[in-house]
């Protein structure tokens, strides 16, 4: 067992441990004024932190267990979170108009964030299997079972959960190495599909969106709306947090921000309050950081010895770039704002328990590929 951790990737295990206790450090600043108004200042600070813990003794857990085992467990994964999808509709939680957590009293479930785990998972095990069918509707399955979990994340309602998850399934299927021709009749069928919805909207008039969910997307000069009395408040007040910041920041702990401008300071708009308190520069090697985390992931996906390690280690780097992406871009004022949270940096329990799941099986693909490296060496050492 000890050997087996000896074959972890140590720049990507340094890297997300940093990212992760930034975070626990950051939350804790961020989320201090509202903790307070509650009287208990390191509220959110210790409930990330005890997250933090039980992230670290699942991911050992999961890094100790080799993945045929999965082989077994994941369709089933994928039909616990369907069912936990369809209870959240029933009978969730509402939090800020979506009802998407089910309250178990000491932790808010959240099963839309799981979703995005089960779909790599299980379209790994699926495709590592299947990879060489000729069957349209063989080929087509972990995809439809990708857009089923977002259809039941889209009537929460929440939409930008809902493009992570459809993008991540849509992403890791073009990317499997199917036939040429099996892909060019997915690609007119999708096509169709796009076509089909099209017309429908445009005959029936009938909005996709909600109104609130629409107006996201008048997100351009969200300071001139705001002051006009429209929308734009979140937005524009991290405007104000960054150019607060500067190039050094304001000092850890010294953001105006946070004292209740910017609404929820301490998950979709965390990294504003980064920006204020330590400055654009480190905001700068936040994203060298997550680069740094992307590219050690794709070396593990490329040098993978089958295509179901190599499945788990795209899509967990596809599912941060996808959550960086669209957090950043939101939060900039550059396209509508999702409200999806910040890899390592955004409070929340269920999204660092599910990030931490991913890249404790993508560390599972690493110690799996030494492993079959050393058996090779060993079996060419023994024929000559």
């Amino acid at each position: 067992m000890k050997s087996d951790f000896a074959k972890l990737d140590r720049w990507l295990l340094f890297w997300t441990i940093f990212m992760f206790v930034l975070g626990i450090f950051m939350i804790f600043s961020a989320s201090s004024v509202k903790a307070s108004l509650g009287g208990a200042p390191y509220y959110y600070f210790v409930k990330q932190t005890i997250t933090f813990s039980i992230c670290a003794i699942v991911s050992y857990v999961i890094m100790s267990i080799p993945l045929r085992f999965y082989n077994k467990m994941a369709f089933i994964v994928v039909i616990g979170v369907v069912g936990s999808l369809v209870v959240v509709y029933l009978y969730g939680a509402i939090i800020n108009q979506a009802r998407s957590w089910i309250p178990l009293g000491f932790y808010n479930f959240q099963p839309s964030e799981f979703a995005k785990a089960a779909i790599v998972l299980y379209m790994a095990v699926y495709y590592n299997k299947y990879k060489d069918s000729k069957k349209l509707i063989v080929i087509l399955f972990p995809l439809l079972a990708a857009i089923t979990m977002g259809a039941l994340t889209f009537i929460q309602p929440d939409f930008g959960t809902t493009v992570i998850i459809v993008a991540l399934g849509i992403i890791i299927f073009f990317a499997v190495p199917f036939d040429k021709t099996i892909k060019k009749y997915i690609f007119q069928l999708a096509a169709l599909v796009v076509g089909v919805t099209v017309l429908f909207i445009l005959i029936t008039g009938s909005p996709i969106l909600r109104p609130g969910q629409l107006a996201r997307f008048d997100y351009k000069n969200p300071c001139t709306k705001y002051l006009s009395g429209g929308s734009g408040y979140q937005v524009c007040n991290g405007f104000i947090a960054i150019n607060n910041g500067g190039l050094w920041g304001v000092g850890i702990g010294n953001s105006t921000q946070k004292y209740l401008y910017l609404p929820e300071a301490h998950t979709d708009f965390i990294f504003p309050v980064i920006l204020e308190e330590i400055g654009l520069i480190a905001g700068i090697g936040i994203i060298i950081i997550y680069i740094i985390i992307l590219m050690r992931i794709m070396k593990i996906a490329f040098r993978s010895y089958n295509l179901m390690g190599s499945i788990i280690a795209y899509g967990t780097a596809v599912y941060i770039f996808l959550h960086v992406f669209i957090n950043l871009v939101g939060v900039l004022g550059l396209l509508p704002l999702t409200g999806v949270p910040l890899p390592f940096l955004s409070y929340g329990g269920s999204y660092a328990l599910n990030l931490s799941i991913l890249l404790a099986l993508v560390q599972r693909v690493e110690i799996e590929n030494k492993q079959k490296m050393r058996k090779k060496i060993l079996m060419q050492g023994e024929t000559t």
